[in-house]
Order: C-alpha cells, then sequence, then structure tokens
C-alpha cells in the first residue's frame, strides 16, 4: 500500500497538526463513506473499485480487444477529466513513448483536449491513412473542444470507411440517458459505454471514461481494480495511521501555516500526465470560495536545474509532495572509463537507481534546509496495482482534504465563466446580448 514519511514537516506545523484534525478527519470520512456531505451526490467514486458494473466491464475488455485486432491506431476525444486519467495511466505505466514503441497494440491518439489547429493537423496527418477508431468522450456531447473534434474525425471516419462500418469504429462514452451525444449515439448505433451520474469527471479515470482507452493500450483492468480495491478498502479504516488522513491532514496544516502553493514532484519522465491528472483533481476541487492550494509539479531531477533555483530560494509560499516508487523495472550499471574525463569513476559499477535515490534524499533535505517542507509519498512500482492503489489515495486524500477546507469538493461553477464568454464570441444562438457587451470592452 501506499506509504508517508512526514518527518519533513514538523518543523513547519505545530505539535498537534494531526490529532488537532482527527474529529474533522472523521467526519470528513462519515461524509464521504456515506455520501451526506456537500455534493454527496458525486462521491459514487468512493466504492467504486469495489460496486462498479460488471457487464459494461465485461463490454470494455471485449470492445478493447476488437479495437486492438481492427485498428492501428485509437483517437481518444475528451477534455478534462475525460482524457487526463486515461492518459496518465497509459504513460505512466507503459511510456511517454508509447505510441514510439514496437508493441501489439494500437497506438492512442488524444484530441479534442483544445482548440489548435496545428495539433488537430497533425494528428489527422497521424491516423488518416491507418486503419483508426475512435472513443469520443462527453457527458453531454455539447462541450465545444471534444465535440468540434468529434465532428472532425466523425466525418473523416464516414470518408474513409463509408457511414456503415464507420459507424462499428465509433464507441461514445456518454450519458446513460440524456444528452446530444447520447442522442446521436443511439441513433447511429455506436457501442456505449456510461459515464456514471455520480462520479464527476476528475473522479472518473476508473469508470468507462478511463478504462477503455487503458485497456486498448494492454494494461490489466483486473489488475488496476484490484489495486484500487485494496485501496478503498486500507483507506476505509478510521484512524490517524491512515496515510489518506495524513496527507489530507498535512495538506491542510501547512495552509494553514501560510503555505499557497503544493508542488507534486515525480522522479520518473513517465509520471507527467499523472501529475497533470492530479492537478486538476485537486484544483477543481479545492480552488473555490477564494480557498485552496494552487496545484503545480515539477519534474526531477530535470527541474532542478530550472526550477529548482526559484524552489531553493524564491518566496517561500511552498511545499512538495514527492512520489517515489520503490522499484524500477530494469537496471543498468554504470561503466568504468579508463580516462576518467568526467571525474565520475567513483560510481563505476554502481547502479543508476542508486544515484537517483542518492538526488532524490540530497534533495528533500536541501529543500528543508531553504524552508520547503515535504512529504514523501512512497509506491511500489510502476504496475497497474500500484497505480490502481496511488489513484485512489489520490482521490479519497482529496474528498477528505475538500471537506477539511469547509468547501464542495465536487462541483466547479467557476468553469462556467469562460465558456459563457467564448459561446457568445462565437455567435451561439442566444448569447447575443452577451456578446454585445463583451465586444463593447474588447
Amino acid at each position: 500500500m501506499i506509504q508517508l514519511d512526514l518527518s519533513n514537516i514538523r518543523s513547519f506545523v505545530p505539535e498537534d497538526w494531526l490529532t488537532s484534525r482527527k474529529d474533522r478527519l472523521e467526519q470528513a470520512r462519515v461524509m464521504l463513506e456515506e455520501g451526506n456531505g456537500p455534493g454527496g451526490d458525486f462521491t459514487g467514486w468512493v466504492h467504486l473499485p469495489r460496486d462498479y458494473d460488471k457487464e459494461e466491464f465485461a463490454r470494455i475488455q471485449k470492445a478493447a480487444k476488437k479495437i486492438q485486432s481492427d485498428s492501428e491506431a485509437l483517437v481518444v476525444i475528451g477534455i478534462g477529466g475525460s482524457y487526463l486519467g486515461a492518459r496518465a495511466v497509459v504513460e505512466l505505466i507503459q511510456s511517454p513513448n508509447y505510441n514510439l514503441k514496437k508493441k501489439d497494440t494500437p497506438d492512442i491518439y488524444f484530441a479534442g483536449n483544445g482548440l489548435s489547429t496545428d495539433a488537430l493537423l497533425e494528428t489527422i496527418e497521424l491516423v488518416k491513412d491507418r486503419d483508426f477508431s475512435v472513443n469520443v468522450i462527453s457527458k453531454s456531447g455539447t462541450t465545444t473542444e471534444p465535440a468540434v473534434a468529434f465532428r472532425i474525425f466523425k466525418n473523416l471516419l464516414e470518408e474513409k470507411y463509408g457511414k456503415e462500418e464507420a459507424r462499428k469504429r465509433i464507441y461514445a462514452t456518454t450519458d446513460a440517458h440524456k444528452g446530444a451525444l447520447k442522442g446521436l449515439a443511439d441513433s447511429e448505433g455506436y457501442e456505449e459505454f456510461v459515464v456514471p451520474d455520480a462520479v464527476g469527471g476528475r473522479f472518473s479515470v476508473l469508470t468507462a471514461v478511463g478504462l477503455l482507452p487503458i485497456a486498448v493500450a494492454g494494461i490489466d483492468l483486473d489488475e488496476l481494480m484490484g489495486g484500487a480495491a485494496e485501496a478503498m478498502e486500507a483507506l476505509a479504516v478510521p484512524g490517524l495511521e491512515n496515510p489518506a488522513w495524513q496527507y489530507a491532514a498535512a495538506r491542510h496544516a501547512l495552509y494553514t501555516a501560510g503555505k499557497s502553493t503544493e508542488i507534486l514532484v515525480g522522479y520518473e519522465p513517465s509520471f507527467r500526465f499523472f501529475a497533470e491528472w492530479w492537478k486538476q483533481l485537486y484544483g477543481e476541487s479545492e480552488g473555490k470560495d477564494g480557498k485552496g492550494l494552487f496545484p503545480a509539479s515539477v519534474e526531477f531531477t530535470a527541474d532542478l536545474h530550472s526550477m529548482g533555483q526559484y524552489i531553493q530560494e524564491g518566496q517561500r509560499l511552498m511545499f512538495e509532495s514527492v512520489v517515489r516508487f520503490q522499484e524500477s523495472k530494469g537496471s543498468y550499471t554504470i561503466p568504468h572509463d579508463p580516462d576518467n574525463v568526467d571525474g565520475l569513476n567513483f560510481l563505476s559499477g554502481k547502479p543508476l537507481t542508486f544515484v537517483a535515490e542518492q538526488a532524490l534524499r540530497g534533495t528533500l533535505l536541501a529543500h528543508v534546509d531553504g524552508g520547503v517542507p515535504n512529504i514523501l509519498i512512497q509506491a511500489l512500482r510502476r504496475d497497474a496495482r500500484t497505480v490502481g492503489q496511488l489513484i485512489y489515495f489520490f482521490e479519497y486524500s482529496c474528498g477528505l482534504s475538500g471537506y477539511l477546507l469547509e468547501v464542495n469538493p465536487f462541483n466547479q461553477p467557476g468553469v462556467e465563466a469562460y465558456k459563457k464568454n467564448m459561446y457568445a464570441l462565437l455567435g451561439k444562438p442566444g448569447y447575443e446580448e452577451h456578446r454585445a457587451a463583451l465586444e463593447a470592452r474588447l
């Protein structure tokens, strides 16, 4: 299971930083378990690793095998929680170079998560002359970025294969009962999977939203869900030994002590998109009512040669949460150089993991000495079971953290502000008055 080392926060928080929050953590636990707190209608993820739809789970695995058999590429269309979780898991377990590797599974491209013409044209160029399928993920089907991308790739499929064959290559993950995409999927006969009503997008990676692309990439879904189920069982046990309680309390204690930014640190390049998923999870859950830690991320040791200067000596407004995987997938021994040009023969014969470990340990101490507390989060290895545990750990801790902060962790009212302005400026019917007001300001 996930383990925490909190020794490097003790000089920055009161001695009772954990015990003083025990009652509030218990209240938060009950609200999550019973779904009776603010946003309780969206706590379906809490017991999901145990209560997921087994019939749909089997259909996901069957669909993944079909895509693997008839497609060289899968285009996953979605934005925010509709793509970050899947990309995070694929890159963390397989590789950020997944599409470049020799493998028996299709390449996976992510589209509909922005409005860049250049990025879209590049993706089209990469798939147009290959057999490909599309997984469009949207609860409503009307969110601008994925809706535009789906219109384009649907047209591309129909031109390439004809309307009938294209239908068999489109998989829609959407609302179970309503919405534009649901209506289209029903009328066209796409295979459909469900975005559960009780699970918000940023918590949806272990639903069909994330599981279909993850399965297409050849990742064992039973192991992923098994790891999440292990974490669910372990983290449901109340008490100050619970690592989710410790992480939530530590974050809250550092926040109340004046820290405004939490930096998630990874030492693996494959961790980059997991950090992006984490930033949405915590930023969208806590950033409201004028409250919340600002979630940022860095990749060490690369960023020690850039952002490391600010972290070491800039404004003392941050703390670090460092994710360490205890085991690597392989090993490499540093060779001996007879001329010792680089002066590194003292490392000859040592595994590269030894060097990385000392870099991590030295950085932790340097940053603490520089006024930056850190939380060390230890996971076993980059495999499906461990990643399932890590996903659930961060989700459950996020729910506890939001309730400690006294916000609703499961809504996102601020997200609609930019959409309203964008729709008006695009000329969407019904926004004429708002458009005139915006154009006067611009």
